[in-house]
C-alpha cells in the first residue's frame, strides 16, 4: 500500500456529474464540516465518499452532491455515520457500540507500528527466536473474525468497558538484510499478536503456549531481481531465453473517447466510470447503441476463509471488500508493466484518517485489445472466405490486499457482450505447519518452501448488478438444458423457469445442465425476429469449471456472516439502502446481515426493478 497525501485541486473539471468521484476540495470541506459538528479534532476518518443519488435522479439530471462520512472516536470506541451537504452536516447516525467499520490504510500501518513497538512482542520474539531487530519483522494486519466464545470475549476491554477495535497480526521475518526486499512469506513466525487500535495496545499474543520451532525457515524464496541469483533456493539466475520486444501500436490513436471527466464512449457503448474507497471501480449507466443494460455494476464483497483447524488460525479469514476496501488498496498502474498499448488513465482522490485528500494516480486503466476472431465463414464450394476481427475495451484496476493482488478487468465487446474477469496474483499467506502434522505433507495446506505451509482457502467473490435491460423493470429466468423423452432418445431442449420471488431466486450453478440465467425486459420491448422480450444472459464460469460454494460448516462464523457465498445467484428488488451482501460493517460481525436478512420477506422480483448478486468462487 502506497498512501500519498495531497491532491492537485485544479486537476478536475468544474463541471461534475452527480456520479463523479469526490474532488479534493469536497473531501476537505466535508472533513471540516464534520470536525465543526462533533467539536473534536482527534477523530479518525474511516471514509469520506460520494453519496450516490438514486439512479432515476441521475437520469433526470439531478445535480446535488452529498457526501457520506464515517468517523471513529478512539476515546469512546464509537463510530458515527454522517451525511454532508457542502459545509453542513445534514444527517447523523450513531452506530451501535461494538460496530466496527472497515480498516483504512492508516489503520493497517498503525496496527503494525503498535505490534512492533510492543515490549511484550519484542520480548517474545527475543526469547523464542532470538530476534531483536524489529526492522527485520513484518506484521501483516488482518481483521479478527470471531470464531468462538473466547474470541468474543476480546471485543470489550474488561477494565474500561470500551469496545475494542481488533486487528490480528501474522508475523514474518526478513532474512536478507534490513530492507523490505526479502520475501518475508518464506519465513513465517508462529505467534500472533492481537492489537486494539482504540487503546493502542497488544491485547494478547496467541501461540505462546506452543513449543517454538527449532528455527524459523531459512530458505529464501525471493522475487526481487537483486536477490534472486544469490539468495533463492529455487532459482540460480534469471532465465536466459528472453522474450523479444512486443509493441502495441495504434498510429491513429484509440477508438474510445472520454468527456465530462469520466464519461466513456466506444463503438456504440456508453458508460460512466466511478470509484470509491470500498468497491474501487464502478460502472454506471452502461448502454449499448443508446439502449440501457446496467444502471450500476461493481464487485461488492469477498470472503476468503482459511481451513486450518489449529488455533489461532481458526479465525483466519478476510472479507476483503468490507474489511479493507478495494479502493483503498488500489494500485497506481504503470505503462509496460500493468498495461500495454494506448492507455487512458483515471486518477482518483480519497481521504486518509486525518480527513485529508489523498491522490491515487492512475487507479483505473482503459485501453483496447485485439480479441481474435469475432466471426468467420468459408463457403467450401468456392473457397470464398469472410472474417471479422474482434476488439474489446478493457477497463481495469488492481488492488493489493496485504499479500494478495486482485486484478479486475471489465471487458466490453463488439457483439454487445460484457465480461468481468478477476485474476489472482501476489503472495500466499503462509504459516508454520502444525506440530502434530507431517511438516512435508500438512493435512490442511501445501508446502511451498521447506518448512513453510500455505493453508487451504477459498476466494468467494460477489458482484452487484443493478440491471436495466431495455428499461427499469426486468424478469429473471433460469435456463437449463435437459434431456427429453423421445422414441430414439436423441432429444434435449432448453427449460426456462421464471424466478418470481427472492427465495425462489437463491440459485446455484449446475454445469451438467449448462445452467445460465436470463434477464429479460418486462416493459414490452421485444426482439424483432423471435418476438420474445429483449434480454441478456448471465453466463457463470465462462473461463473454467464451476467451483464449490462456501465450504465452511453451519457453525462457522464465516458461514453466518458470508451467506452470500452459499449460492451463485440472488435476486432482490432495488433498494438503495441494500448495498453490501454481508452487511455494511463486516469486522467483528457475527450475526448474519445483508442478503439473508433482506430476503426474509420473500419480496416479488418478477417484472421489477431488480438487482442481481452473482457469486463466482475459486
Amino acid at each position: 500500500m502506497v498512501w500519498t497525501t495531497g491532491c492537485d485541486k485544479t486537476a478536475r473539471s468544474s463541471s461534475l456529474s452527480p456520479l463523479d468521484p469526490l474532488t479534493p476540495d469536497e473531501i476537505s470541506r466535508s472533513a471540516s464540516a464534520v470536525r465543526e459538528h462533533v467539536k473534536k479534532d482527534d477523530v479518525r476518518f474511516v471514509a469520506i465518499s460520494l453519496k450516490e443519488p438514486h439512479p432515476a435522479a441521475n437520469e433526470n439530471g439531478g445535480t446535488q452532491r452529498l457526501v457520506e462520512v464515517i468517523i471513529l472516536d478512539p476515546e469512546s470506541g464509537l463510530a458515527t455515520e454522517l451525511v454532508v451537504n457542502g459545509d453542513n452536516v445534514v444527517r447523523v447516525r450513531e452506530l451501535p457500540p461494538g460496530t466496527q467499520p472497515m480498516f483504512s490504510p492508516d489503520d493497517c500501518f498503525l496496527a503494525e507500528e503498535i505490534c512492533k513497538s510492543s515490549p511484550e512482542v519484542q520480548t517474545a520474539l527475543k526469547e523464542r527466536y532470538g530476534l531483536v531487530d524489529m526492522d527485520c519483522i513484518a506484521a501483516d494486519p488482518w481483521s479478527v473474525h470471531l470464531a468462538n466464545e473466547d474470541d468474543k470475549s476480546l471485543v470489550t476491554d474488561p477494565n474500561t468497558g470500551m469496545p475494542r477495535r481488533l486487528v490480528q497480526t501474522f508475523l514474518y521475518a526478513r532474512m536478507a538484510g534490513k530492507g523490505m526486499e526479502d520475501n518475508q512469506y518464506a519465513h513465517p513466525i508462529d505467534i500472533v499478536p492481537v492489537i486494539d487500535l482504540n487503546s493502542g495496545t497488544v491485547v494478547q499474543i496467541d501461540g505462546m503456549d506452543r513449543m517454538p520451532p527449532p528455527n524459523i525457515p531459512q530458505a529464501s524464496v525471493n522475487y526481487h531481481r537483486d536477490l534472486i541469483k544469490s539468495n533463492s533456493y529455487l532459482f540460480t539466475e534469471w532465465r536466459q531465453d528472453r522474450l523479444k520486444g512486443l509493441n502495441v501500436v495504434q498510429p491513429d490513436g484509440p477508438s474510445f473517447a472520454v468527456s465530462d471527466n469520466n464519461l466513456v464512449k466506444w463503438q456504440g457503448w456508453t458508460l460512466r466510470l466511478g470509484f470509491n474507497y470500498r468497491e474501487g471501480l464502478v460502472l454506471h449507466h452502461v448502454q449499448y447503441n443508446g439502449r440501457s443494460i446496467l444502471n450500476r455494476a461493481s464487485l461488492v464483497e469477498m470472503a476468503v476463509p482459511y481451513a486450518d483447524p489449529n488455533h489461532p488460525y481458526t479465525r483466519k479469514c478476510a472479507f476483503d471488500v468490507g474489511d479493507y476496501g478495494l479502493g483503498y488498496c488500489a494500485n497506481s498502474l504503470e505503462l509496460g508493466c500493468d498495461c500495454l498499448g494506448h492507455i487512458h488513465y483515471f486518477d482518483v482522490c480519497m481521504a486518509n484518517a486525518a480527513g485529508e485528500p489523498v491522490m491515487k494516480k492512475k487507479a483505473i486503466c482503459m485501453h483496447e485489445e485485439d480479441n481474435g476472431l469475432l466471426w468467420k465463414h468459408v463457403e467450401y464450394r468456392n473457397g470464398h472466405n469472410e472474417s471479422r476481427r474482434s476488439r474489446e475495451l478493457v477497463i481495469s484496476s488492481i488492488a493489493t490486499v496485504v499479500n494478495y493482488e486482485y486484478l479486475f478487468y471489465w471487458r466490453l465487446k463488439l457483439d454487445g457482450t460484457i465480461e468481468f474477469e478477476i485474476g489472482l496474483s501476489g503472495e500466499l499467506s503462509t504459516n508454520l505447519p502444525s506440530r502434530n502434522e507431517d511438516p512435508t505433507s500438512p493435512g490442511h495446506g501445501v508446502v511451498v518452501a521447506p518448512g513453510v505451509n500455505a493453508q487451504i482457502h477459498q476466494h468467494m467473490f460477489c458482484a452487484r448488478l443493478d440491471m436495466a435491460v431495455d428499461g427499469t423493470r426486468n424478469t429473471v429466468s433460469e435456463i437449463d438444458v435437459v434431456a427429453e423423452d423421445s422414441p430414439l432418445g436423441n432429444v434435449f431442449r432448453c427449460s426456462e423457469t421464471v424466478l418470481k420471488t427472492e427465495k425462489d431466486a437463491v440459485r446455484t450453478c449446475d454445469s451438467t445442465k449448462a445452467r445460465c440465467w436470463k434477464i429479460a425486459n418486462a416493459e414490452g420491448k421485444v426482439n424483432p425476429i423471435s418476438g420474445k422480450p429483449t434480454a441478456y444472459k448471465l453466463l457463470p464460469f465462462t473461463k473454467g469449471p464451476a467451483m464449490p460454494t462456501l465450504l465452511t460448516g453451519s457453525k462457522c462464523t464465516v458461514t453466518k456472516k458470508g451467506q452470500f457465498a452459499t449460492a451463485n445467484l440472488w435476486v432482490t428488488p432495488f433498494d438503495e439502502g441494500e448495498r453490501y451482501p454481508a452487511g455494511e460493517y463486516t469486522p467483528q460481525q457475527v450475526e448474519p446481515d445483508g442478503l439473508p436478512r433482506w430476503i426474509e420477506g420473500d419480496r416479488n422480483v418478477e417484472k421489477e426493478n431488480i438487482v442481481l448478486w452473482h457469486g463466482e468462487f475459486v
